[in-house]
């Protein structure tokens, strides 16, 4: 290999890359994020890079430039086949051009092409995005700078290319990463999963504050940044002045409003739980399931965690209600043809074949388990709760969400995404869409108390009949731009975007109230707001308001696609937004061409492959798989290097122009069954399983009904002997009672650190106990507390 210096690859190939500079700044609730990549091409002949990366999948990109030697670029937003044409007609033509596209398949990966980067040429891409930042079940928001790019499992029949990975301490190039926050409350703490500077105040009031990622970042997992406020989460507006330089009356020109609500239910209605419903658990049981949940040695593996939460939800669904479990691969099954009546039989039989669940079904195809959901009749008075457990590695994201929403009306989806990479776009959009909620475990994250906090959503009674009114001064006109809310839960932030359009005093107020019904009590929560626009808030509300419109376009424009109305209305209603705000879209891109060289370049261009950071677990090589045809209107055939880091890049593979040097046969095309494969090689022997976690032990023997049996299994999961336990029985109480006020006795004393997974399980308990009208329960208390050693009250156990 010629010319072998500088960053290099296992293959000694030169490596372009050679670092990544992110810049984020949070408002409140809304992050800007710049990420800067540096290359510079210390070989003799001409290169050409196509990156595919994952980002958020609501972000607005809203700048793309890039810098050659003294010479910077600003791309313009244009029609993506335009795009294509212009860049493809640059490049033959022996100028340096670069192209920023959006998947059509999911709206959450990017491919960026730089063609062409000049021998011994320097280049920087500047990339910029606004999102949203997602609210936790601790109040924490969370930013997520992904480390990998996670294979996109396509169905049979579809194209893909062959990658290579490498383990994170083999990545060629370094990461520098720095948060600025800044909020009108108090920065309380900012926690991360990665080493960080510590946290630094920049005033008094402790308002804002930055931090910064601790040198020799690895590459072994996402960068996640989880940011706190004091008395955070109050309702606020934000009004932000248009373009100056834009026509009034249009979106970019016209003031925009960004709302966001917090709903607050009544106490008396949140404390009554449904106790019917019919729960649908949908697992994915893919080959990637089987990789390790962190990189912590000993860590369970997601389909180990996905087993272990599948026992606390079964345990903890009330009696009366109807259930079912499918798990889904290359084709899916489920464990009763329809779903049957929770009983102490149904549930033992469901746990049973729970257990013997693997990572063994192939690939991820999760769109006919779900029609096959959907085609079930739903059953009367028991309200369908969706929830899907997947790493999300699907390619036909925008499909299944799809599918999702034309059902919307008929369940609520619960979404997980598990591990790291998984896809927000198909995460958020089937909660989204299915009105619904969105959790993400990653790193040392326990799955169990988010999905726990889901099926408390899940149980609380549907909100309907919302409505929004707006309260402005004369003169003032509203168009909002989010679509219809259609799910509120306690405590949880609802955004709307609105344009107002028209004169009005400086120092006018307007308000929102949103009215809406729960389990038949009239509720509503009202925001007053002032017009008057917020001081350096640039344009980000707007391209968020822009960003949320394209999306609800988009939307329409696929379902009458499907629908066989391609009438392409919405799409150039998209187009014309797109082009207007300067966010990308499904129908756009981002498009520079360098016209102020002179020179043409000369030369065959080049391909390298890149390696990006191995799948954790994985004992082979994983494999990336996107398809882009500028053609046929999707990301092609190639070799790409998919860059992980900024825009959190997964580094993969170089693509490059007629002319290739290299042997091509090492990027032959494998099907998607080989893709799958990769991940169930077993190891030569099994280790030893760990024993069960004491608490999943004693949650493992309680019965449906909510009562434990007094045995020598339940006996052993209290830390005790049979004996033990039945010497110290008082004689009045019989061996269920006993057992069961023993059971609650050690999850008040000893696990109350997690008591969001075992609440809704000792609340069955706790009713089960009533129903049995025992008597001497307080004798029972005492002695329970005195053989384990405990100070529980009896009031704290409910009984």
């Amino acid at each position: 290999m010629e010319n072998c210096c500088g960053l290099l690859t296992s293959k000694k190939e030169p490596v372009p890359l050679k670092s990544v500079e992110v810049e984020l700044e949070v408002r409140d609730h809304v992050a800007t994020v710049v990420s800067t990549l540096n290359y510079e091409n210390k070989e003799d002949k001409p290169l050409e890079a196509v990156f595919v990366f994952p980002m958020p999948g609501d972000a607005a990109v809203c700048h793309f430039s890039a810098t050659i030697g003294q010479t910077q670029i600003v791309a313009e937003v244009k029609e993506k086949q335009k795009a294509r044409e212009e860049y493809d007609d640059a490049l033959s033509s022996g100028q340096q051009a670069f192209l920023l596209e959006e998947s059509d398949q999911s709206p959450d990966i990017f491919s960026l092409s730089v063609g062409s980067l000049p021998p011994g040429e320097s280049a920087s891409i500047r990339l910029e995005y606004v999102t949203e930042l997602a609210v936790q079940a601790d109040e924490g928001l969370r930013f997520v700078l992904p480390a990998v790019l996670n294979p996109r499992y396509h169905p049979q029949g579809s194209e893909g290319v062959q990658v290579t990975s490498v383990p994170a301490s083999l990545v060629p190039y370094s990461l520098f990463f720095s948060a600025r926050v800044s909020s009108p409350r108090p920065v309380s703490k900012v926690e991360s999963n990665c080493p960080m500077d510590p946290l630094k105040y920049l005033n008094t009031e402790q308002s804002q504050a930055v931090v910064k990622l601790a040198a020799g970042h690895k590459f072994d997992k996402d960068v996640e940044l989880l940011i706190y406020y004091k008395d955070a989460h109050q309702p606020t507006a934000v009004v932000e002045a248009g373009q100056t330089s834009a026509k009034p009356g249009t979106l970019m020109g016209d003031p925009v409003v960004m709302l966001s609500l917090y709903p607050e239910f009544p106490q008396a209605v949140m404390s009554s739980l449904a106790s019917c419903g019919e729960f649908v658990f949908l697992l994915d049981r893919s080959g990637s399931m089987g990789v390790p949940l962190n990189n912590n040695e000993g860590s369970q593996t997601r389909i180990g965690s996905a087993r272990d939460t599948l026992l606390l939800l079964l345990k903890s669904i009330p009696m009366g209600c109807y259930f079912n479990i499918y798990s889904f691969g290359s084709s899916y099954e489920h464990i009763f043809p329809n779903s049957v009546e929770y009983s102490e039989k149904t549930m033992e039989e469901a746990l049973k074949k729970v257990e013997g669940m693997e990572d063994d079904l192939g690939g991820t195809e999760i769109l006919e388990a779900l029609k096959h959901i959907y085609s079930q009749a739903c059953i009367p008075n028991q309200p369908r709760q969706l929830f899907v457990f997947t790493d999300g590695e699907v390619g036909n994201t925008k499909e299944v969400i799809n599918l999702v929403k034309k059902n919307s009306g008929s369940h609520r989806c619960f979404s997980f995404g598990i591990g790291e990479g998984a896809s927000s776009a198909l995460i958020n959009g089937l909660a989204k869409e299915g009105g619904g909620y969105a959790q993400f475990i990653t790193g040392i994250d326990r799955m169990q108390p988010k999905v726990m906090q889901s099926l408390r959503f899940s149980l609380q009674p549907a909100v309907v009949d919302i409505s929004v009114k707006w309260d402005l001064p004369k003169g003032v006109s509203v168009t909002v731009l989010s679509p219809p809310i259609t799910t509120l839960f306690q405590g949880q932030r609802s955004l709307i975007y609105a344009q107002l359009t028209g004169q009005s005093p400086k120092t006018a107020e307007g308000s929102v109230t949103v009215k809406y019904s729960l389990a038949g009590h009239p509720s509503q929560n009202k925001l007053h707001f002032s017009l008057k626009p917020a001081e350096d808030s640039g344009l980000t509300v707007h391209r968020l308001a822009a960003r949320t419109l394209i999306r609800s376009l988009e939307m329409v424009e696929e379902e009458e696609r499907e629908g066989g109305e391609p009438d392409g209305v919405k799409k150039k209603k998209v187009v014309e937004l797109s082009v207007q705000s300067g966010v990308s879209s499904a129908f756009t891109a981002f498009i520079a061409v360098n016209k102020s060289s002179g020179e043409t370049i000369k030369g065959p261009l080049v391909r390298r492959n890149v390696p990006t950071l191995m799948m954790m677990g994985c004992p082979t090589p994983s494999t990336m798989w996107m398809s882009h045809s500028p053609a046929a209107g999707g990301f092609s055939g190639g070799v790409h290097l998919m860059q992980s880091a900024a825009f959190n890049i997964s580094i993969d593979g170089l693509l490059m122009a007629d002319g290739l040097e290299e042997d091509t046969d090492e990027y032959q095309m494998a099907d998607d069954s080989e893709q799958e494969d990769m991940y169930d090689d077993p190891p030569e022997a099994k280790p030893e399983l760990p024993r069960r976690d004491p608490l999943l032990q004693l949650v493992s023997l309680q019965r449906a009904s909510g009562r434990w049996e007094l045995d020598p299994a339940v006996a052993a999961a209290l830390g005790k002997t049979s004996e033990e336990v039945e010497n110290t029985q008082p004689s009045e109480v019989n061996k269920e009672v006993w057992a069961t006020i023993l059971a609650l006795i050690w999850l008040h004393g000893f696990k109350m650190d997690a008591q969001e997974e075992w609440e809704l399980l000792a609340m069955k308990a706790v009713s089960w106990l009533r129903a049995q009208n025992a008597p001497h329960v307080t004798q029972c208390v005492e002695a329970g507390n005195t053989l384990l050693g405990c100070k529980v009250q009896k009031d704290a156990l409910g009984i």
